[in-house]
């Protein structure tokens, strides 16, 4: 294990590269029941997608684990799968195996920008100032999606102002847009989830701030345990026999493989009249999937020293295997059944538990694995008991911050839109779209235009393409 994994040459040991799986695996563990039911939506068969969520899971993570050796853990993305129910499927039409061929065909492009090292020359055009915004950036997405998921936010929309799309709105399955009239406020604190919530944050504070040994697993497993005295875990409830695995392979077969037959790649490209439509989507699907991975590998990695993103050193060198984990699982993935695979943000609450080589991600692999036969056991773990994790860990990325001359508003601009933007707009992707053309504009009206990266250049040109095409399909 230590010479595998090279567990001294990188400050660690196997107890907290296990902790730090382990706190991995229950941050983005909610993908198992999540992803099922979205894209459920479509038609998909719901178990068949769960064996193809964990099949994503595995190969990527074990691509981490043994090819790129670094802590990070992949699964479908939050937002990709959503933008595959409701945008591709829904608001454009195109059938669940369309999608799926869509989905492939990211994993080519994919594979296509990163043998000829595309990938690896945007991320060394990003400017410094820029990779300062997107990990802190990362850090307020975190914070967000913790403050979040702990339930202390609630939402106030006035009427006229939302739309319902999808099946299922009479059964509240249907996914609710609303406009910016919605505003966020503080919910009262008279519900036992969001106690219990607030509990597991000032347990993580303490535990934290004390220095404990594995004090991020130890939270986890406190919380979940008062959760179950409160209430709010109920044993009783738990259904024991939720997978059973033989059907979930008799769906299974129903969507494996279907993203290549007649029904997908076969029918997406049929009407030439199609093709344009069809073009932006994928674009859309490409460039979300590309800067997901690319925020999360920069915003988590350098901060501890394992990810760097400039010259041909070793930590260099792990970046490009990261973002070849990445391809082959968004390609396993689609073939599978499901949508984009991508390197989790999650993984930041592993690496913020000690977590610095491929042994956390293969510890994060196995408990995926496992979890076909154990999924009742998985959902035991409420949200509550890892949302604080979340925050705590995005409290720790905002220090970025600092590399920031906030004086300078040459610098101030760009790295304020792409670290609140970020956490605003619930996207990696548009964080970094924001930052980049606010660079960009700054450049210009400072007379420097010729500082602009050519990748920079094409990359803007694209995103604009990207936020037209959303705005006309």
């Amino acid at each position: 294990m230590e010479k595998f994994f090279k567990l001294k040459e990188h400050g660690t040991d196997v107890r907290t590269e296990v902790t730090a799986g382990l706190t991995t695996f229950f941050a983005m563990s909610y993908i198992l029941f999540v992803n099922p039911s979205m894209l459920a939506q479509t038609g998909m068969p719901a178990q068949g997608v769960f064996l193809a969520t964990i099949i994503g899971a595995v190969v990527g993570t074990l691509m981490m684990a043994f090819y790129a050796n670094l802590p990070y853990a992949q699964a479908p993305g939050m937002g990709l799968n959503a933008f595959f129910t409701y945008t591709v499927v829904f608001a454009l039409g195109y059938t669940w195996q369309e999608a799926l061929a869509m989905v492939f065909i990211c994993g080519v492009i994919s594979l296509i920008i990163t043998v000829t090292k595309v990938r690896k020359m945007i991320i060394e055009s990003i400017p410094a100032t820029l990779k300062s915004a997107i990990s802190a950036g990362i850090g307020i997405f975190l914070a967000y999606v913790g403050i979040k998921n702990a339930g202390f936010l609630k939402f106030s929309v006035d009427p006229g102002t939302y739309t319902v799309a999808g099946k299922g709105a009479a059964k509240g399955l249907a996914s609710i847009t609303a406009n910016s009239s919605a505003t966020p406020g503080l919910v009262a604190f008279n519900n036992p989830g969001v106690i219990l919530a607030l509990i597991g944050l000032l347990i993580t504070i303490v535990f934290i701030i004390k220095g404990i040994r594995g004090g991020v697993i130890l939270s986890i497993a406190a919380t979940t345990v008062i959760g179950i005295f409160m209430g709010v875990v109920d044993l009783g409830s738990v259904n024991w026999a939720a997978t059973n695995l033989f059907a979930s392979f008799g769906d299974l077969k129903s969507i494996f493989g279907v993203a290549l037959g007649s029904q997908g790649l076969g029918s997406l490209f049929a009407e030439v009249s199609r093709i344009p439509g069809v073009l932006m989507a994928i674009l859309a699907f490409s460039l979300t999937d590309i800067f997901d991975t690319i925020g999360t590998l920069i915003g988590t990695g350098e901060k501890v020293g394992i990810i760097a993103t400039t010259g041909d050193n070793h930590e260099s060198k792990a970046l490009d295997k990261a973002l070849y984990s990445d391809l082959i699982a968004t390609t396993v993935g689609a073939v599978a059944g499901t949508s984009n695979v991508t390197t989790y943000v999650e993984s930041a609450a592993g690496i913020g538990a000690g977590g610095r080589t491929g042994l956390t991600a293969l510890v994060v692999a196995v408990l995926f694995a496992i979890s076909s036969f154990f999924s009742p056991l998985v959902s035991i773990v409420p949200t509550q008991a890892t949302a604080p994790i979340l925050i705590i860990v995005g409290v720790m990325m905002l220090s970025n911050l600092k590399n920031i001359t906030w004086d300078d508003m040459a610098e101030a601009v760009p790295a304020f839109f792409t670290s609140i933007f970020m956490g605003f707009t619930y996207s990696i992707t548009y964080g970094i779209a924001a930052g980049f053309l606010t660079y960009t504009v700054v450049k210009i009206v400072k007379g420097q235009a010729k500082d602009v990266h050519g990748i920079l250049w094409i990359l803007d040109i694209l995103f604009i393409l990207n936020f037209i095409s959303l705005a006309i399909l």
